[in-house]
């Protein structure tokens, strides 16, 4: 019997019954930290464009791509927090002065950090 394209490239087979099925593995990769911003990512790539999701995956890529965008959303929220406080006046002074109204507008400010960060790399 002939070798299948697959046996010529150097894959085998396993029975199982009467079947014989491939025997594949994911490419291994290097497992980095995956914290909010990859894990939200990820799971919008999940349930909205499957097929890139599983490219991906199935390339040994996943990981690494989900790793750049956390540190690139990590990047920019940290960048826009610090910003969106210098142009707001929220100062160590006004948290030594009134913590409460400190607490108040970092908040917001962290929140609206936060949707400009998930409009622009988490959910494209």
């Amino acid at each position: 019997m002939e070798k299948s394209l697959f046996e010529q490239m150097g894959g085998t087979y396993t029975q199982v019954g009467d079947y014989l099925l491939p025997n594949l593995t994911i490419p291994e990769e290097e497992q980095k930290p995956i914290v909010i911003w990859g894990q939200r990512h990820a799971r919008y790539l999940k349930q909205n464009h499957k097929v890139l999701y599983m490219n991906l995956l199935t390339s040994g890529k996943l990981n690494n791509y989900l790793s750049d965008i956390d540190k690139q959303a990590e990047d920019m929220f940290i960048r826009l927090v610090k910003e969106m406080a210098k142009k707001q006046g929220v100062t160590e002074r006004l948290k030594a002065a009134d913590q409460m109204a400190w607490v108040g507008k970092m908040n917001t400010i962290r929140n609206a950090a936060m949707e400009v960060v998930n409009k622009k790399l988490i959910f494209v």
